[in-house]
């Protein structure tokens, strides 16, 4: 008897890493779909890597046959060059029509919470390939993520290692605006479990607790005992500082598109939260760790050499 097998894009990258955690935990094998193989990282000696060259989709088949489920977490933060949120749709799509062919019994999805309200590119291209997921005629689950924090994520970590360096932060605007975070962890276990599923779910993914921005900020503050000033300021003076300090790190700090998300109070769920690690509870434990070091959206995608 062989033991299913998944397949999961990104398995040496943030959330794809905890998913192909919880499904080897379980007795699946997984295949990634990456185009960071990274033969030192711990997973890769237990997962084989196959490209992710959207551009090849014999390669693509080849790769997703004999495979049970398929979880998608490729996505394109912020456009850079000639990549952008409309390429990243085509490229799912292809990805997708591969899976179609190849056999796959299922698709997971990872989309973003509220995807048709905001006019972005950003929630325009998940919307439309929640769109594709639905119409793909596999059985699917679309999981929608609020905000996800833990090991390895950017934003909280980011705004820890701002608080930790900077004498004074800027909140953009009055800070009331909401976020509901969910741990990394929680996020991975919710979609395995819907991925062993047959039914077709569309389903958010968020913690327990409820913050304003404000309130998240000084809840870092306190946490790391550090005495950064916290001020309100403009929106458009917010993104400047961060576009300075984007220069300085050599990193996409903030895009525009990303604050005007933020402040339009879209990163909370209206479903009952399905997440039990609580922000509160967990920064307690990582308060040596959280924004210790700078997380580099460019290092972890392109400038990394793998």
């Amino acid at each position: 008897m062989t033991a299913p097998i998944d397949v999961v894009t990104g398995a040496f990258s943030y959330s794809g890493r905890f998913v192909a955690e919880q499904l080897l935990e379980r007795g699946r094998d997984v295949r990634t779909l990456t185009n960071h193989p990274r033969p030192e990282d711990p997973l890769a000696a237990r997962i084989p890597s196959y490209p992710l060259n959207f551009s090849d989709d014999a390669a693509l088949i080849t790769a997703l046959a004999g495979s049970d489920t398929l979880y998608n977490t490729y996505w394109v933060r912020a456009p850079r060059g000639n990549l952008t949120h409309g390429v990243a749709v085509q490229n799912t799509r292809r990805l997708i029509e591969a899976a179609r062919r190849a056999g796959v019994r299922r698709i997971v999805q990872t989309s973003i919470a509220n995807p048709t309200v905001s006019a972005s590119s950003y929630y325009r291209g998940k919307a439309a390939l929640e769109d594709a997921v639905q119409s793909s005629g596999l059985s699917y689950a679309i999981v929608r993520p609020t905000l996800l924090f833990g090991e390895g994520d950017v934003l909280i970590n980011n705004i820890a290692w701002l608080l930790r360096h900077l004498p004074v932060f800027a909140i953009p605007g009055d800070g009331r605006y909401r976020l509901q975070p969910m741990h990394v962890k929680d996020h991975a276990r919710l979609l395995v479990d819907v991925g062993s599923q047959t039914a077709d779910v569309v389903i958010d993914s968020a913690g327990p607790e409820i913050f304003t921005f404000d309130e998240m900020v000084h809840v870092l503050r306190r946490a790391m005992s550090v005495r950064t000033l916290v001020v309100h300021v403009p929106p458009a003076l917010a993104m400047a500082g961060a576009t300075l300090a984007g220069r300085v790190v050599r990193d996409m700090l903030l895009t525009r598109e990303e604050l005007d998300d933020l402040m339009h109070d879209i990163l909370v769920s209206h479903e009952p939260p399905r997440g039990a690690t609580r922000l509160t509870d967990w920064l307690p434990l990582h308060r040596d760790d959280v924004g210790r070091r700078y997380a580099s959206e460019m290092e972890r995608h392109y400038r990394r050499a793998t």
